[in-house]
C-alpha cells in the first residue's frame, strides 16, 4: 500500500520530519506561491503550515483527499476553519507551543519601554550620548494589569510577580477564587484601566475584543502608563493608541502586533515611546520546534483515525482510555439504529450507563452522529463534517449519563427518533480483555450477540419453521451464518432474530425471507469493519 503524503508547505525544524515517522510521503512546495501550492496540494492527505500558506476555500477545492490541515502555531488566520469543517478536513494548531516564548516577550517589551531601551540603543548608534533623556521607570511596587488572564497571561503575571509589582487582571471567564490563589486581583476592565502603571495584553481577537483598547479606553488610563500588545493586532486601536501618546495620555507602548501585517510603515514606529518588534512571539527556536512536533504527531494521530486533543473544529478533546473502545462501538449503533428506523430520523440519543459515566463521554454522541450520516450520505462523513451534516439536516442530538447500572458494568444506548413519531434504540458493551463489542438489546428485545460486520434484524411473531426458512434462503444465497439468536418473552409473541452473516446479503434475499416469515422489521445492516 502506498503511503499517505504529507506536504509541508513552510520552512519547519527538522524535529518535525523526525516526529512524522517513516510512515508518510513527505513532499515540500511554497505555499505562499499559490501557483506552486494549489497542484501541489491536490492529492495530499495533510498539510503541514506556518503564516504565510492560505489554506482557503481555494485551496480546499483543489486538495482532493486531503484529511488535515496543521498550522505550526497558534494562530489560524490563514486558515478558512468553517470551510475545511464543511469539506470534512481535520484543523490542529499547537496551542501552548509559544506560550513560554510569548509570556517573555511581553516581558521584554514591557521592560523595554519602561527604560527606553529602544531609542537609548538608537541614538548610541548615531553616536549620541543621551543618557539624561531616556531616564526610565521602576516596576517594583508598580501596578500591572493583566487583560486576559489565560495560559500566556499568567505566565506573564507570574514572572512579573519577581518584580515585586501589585498584580490585577481583567478576565471575565477567570473566578476571583482561582486567581487569588495565584496573586491576582480580578477587576473590572475599568478598574484597570485607572490604576494600571503598565498594562499588558493578552486576549485572543474576536469581534468582542477588536478595539477594546481604543479612544475611550486611553481616556481612561494614567498619562504615566506603559502598553503593551504581544497578543494580536486590532485588540488595541494603533490609531487611538497613536493620538494617546502624541497627546501626553500615554508614556510608551511595546508592539510586537498589528492590524495588517508586515507592517513597516506605522506612524507609531517615529515615536521613541515605542519599542516594536515584527511579530516575534513565537519567534525563538525552541518554539517552533515545539509547534512541528506537536502538529507533526496531531497528523500521525488524525491519519491514523484517532481523534485529535488539538483539532480545533472537532468536538471531543482528549478521550480517557476506558472511552475509547466504546467509539467504534457507538458509531456502529449510530448507523444500525438508523438502518431499522421506520422514518427518516430527527434526533438522536445517546444515554451511557455504569462506570463508564464517571469519564467525559461526550465525544460517543459525535461517534452517534458520526455513524448515523455514514449510512445516510454519499460522501465521507468524519468527526469534522458531522455535526455540519446533522445541523443542514435538522438532525439533533443529545448524550445523558447515568452512573449506576446492574446488569453491565458499562452499556451504551443509542435511540433515534423519527420523524413520524416512532422512536428505536439499540443497545451494546464491550467487554473483554480484547475489547470484544456485543449487541444486547434491539429495541426491547434483550440479545447477546457479537457486533459483526454484516447483520440482519428481524421482528415478527413466533412460530415454527422461521429459523429453517431463513437458513435456507440464505443459504441458497451462499450466505454462511456465522452466529444467530432468537429473542423472545413468550411462545407465539413477538420475537426479535438477529444473524451475523459472513458477507453482504442481497435486498431479495431479505425480502423473501421477509415474506415468508410474514416479518414487520427486515433489514440487512453492513457495518465498518
Amino acid at each position: 500500500m502506498s503511503k499517505p503524503v504529507v506536504l509541508i508547505a513552510e520552512e519547519l525544524s527538522p524535529a518535525t520530519i523526525e516526529a512524522l515517522g517513516p510512515d508518510f510521503e513527505v513532499r515540500h512546495c511554497d505555499g505562499a506561491n499559490r501557483a506552486e501550492l494549489l497542484p501541489a496540494i491536490a492529492d495530499v492527505d495533510a498539510i503541514l503550515i506556518r503564516s504565510a500558506t492560505k489554506v482557503d476555500a481555494e485551496a480546499l477545492a483543489a486538495a482532493n483527499n486531503l484529511k488535515v490541515v496543521a498550522r505550526a502555531g497558534v494562530g489560524l488566520d490563514n486558515v478558512d476553519v468553517p470551510a475545511a469543517t464543511q469539506q470534512g478536513v481535520m484543523v490542529v494548531n499547537a496551542p501552548t507551543s509559544n506560550i513560554v516564548s510569548a509570556a517573555e516577550l511581553a516581558v521584554g517589551l514591557l521592560l523595554a519601554s519602561a527604560r527606553n531601551i529602544s531609542p537609548a540603543h538608537q541614538a548610541l548608534r548615531n553616536a549620541e550620548w543621551k543618557r539624561s533623556k531616556y531616564s526610565g521607570v521602576e516596576l517594583a511596587d508598580k501596578t500591572v494589569g493583566v487583560v486576559g488572564l489565560g495560559r500566556i497571561g499568567l505566565l506573564v503575571a507570574q514572572r512579573l510577580s519577581a518584580f515585586g509589582v501589585n498584580l490585577i487582571a481583567y478576565d471575565p471567564f477567570v473566578r476571583p477564587a482561582r486567581a487569588a490563589q495565584l496573586g491576582v486581583r480580578m477587576v473590572p476592565l475599568d478598574e484597570l484601566l485607572a490604576e494600571s502603571d503598565f498594562i499588558t495584553v493578552h486576549l485572543p481577537k474576536t469581534k468582542e475584543t477588536l478595539g477594546l483598547i481604543g479612544d475611550e479606553a486611553l481616556h481612561k488610563v494614567k498619562p504615566t502608563v506603559h502598553i503593551i500588545n504581544a497578543a494580536r493586532g486590532g485588540i488595541v486601536d494603533e490609531t487611538a493608541l497613536y493620538e494617546a501618546l502624541v497627546d501626553g495620555r500615554v508614556a510608551g507602548a511595546g508592539l510586537d502586533v498589528y492590524v495588517k501585517e508586515p507592517c513597516t510603515d506605522s506612524p507609531l514606529f517615529g515615536l521613541d515611546a515605542v519599542v516594536a518588534t515584527p511579530h516575534l512571539g513565537a519567534s525563538t527556536d525552541e518554539a517552533q520546534e515545539k509547534a512541528g512536533v506537536a502538529v507533526a504527531k496531531s497528523v500521525r494521530a488524525a491519519l491514523a483515525g484517532e481523534l485529535v486533543p488539538d483539532a480545533v473544529n472537532v468536538r471531543g478533546g482528549t478521550i480517557a482510555e476506558p472511552v475509547r473502545p466504546y467509539l467504534a462501538l457507538v458509531e456502529k449503533l449510530g448507523r444500525l439504529a438508523t438502518a431499522l428506523a421506520s422514518a427518516p430520523v430527527s434526533r438522536i440519543d445517546v444515554d451511557v450507563l455504569g462506570e463508564l459515566a464517571e469519564h467525559d463521554v461526550s465525544i460517543l454522541e459525535l461517534a452517534a452522529v458520526k455513524g448515523m450520516f455514514s449510512l445516510l450520505v454519499d460522501e465521507p462523513v468524519s468527526y469534522v463534517n458531522a455535526p455540519v451534516l446533522a445541523a443542514d439536516r435538522g438532525v439533533q442530538s443529545g448524550l445523558s449519563t447515568e452512573g449506576e447500572f446492574e446488569d453491565f458494568r458499562d452499556l451504551v444506548r443509542v435511540q433515534v427518533s423519527c420523524s413520524d413519531g416512532s422512536a428505536l434504540r439499540v443497545a451494546g458493551t464491550v467487554t473483554g480483555l480484547r475489547d470484544d463489542e456485543k449487541l444486547v438489546d434491539i429495541d426491547g428485545a434483550d440479545v447477546d450477540v457479537p457486533v459483526s460486520e454484516h447483520l440482519i434484524v428481524f421482528r415478527y411473531q413466533d412460530r415454527p419453521g422461521v429459523v429453517g426458512t431463513a437458513g435456507r434462503v440464505l443459504g441458497d444465497a451462499g450466505i454462511n451464518i456465522a452466529n444467530m439468536q432468537v429473542s423472545r418473552a413468550a411462545g407465539g409473541g413477538d420475537v426479535a432474530m438477529v444473524l451475523s452473516v459472513d458477507s453482504s446479503v442481497s435486498d431479495a434475499a431479505v425480502a423473501e425471507i421477509a415474506t415468508a416469515i410474514d416479518a414487520s422489521l427486515a433489514r440487512a445492516v453492513d457495518l465498518p469493519a
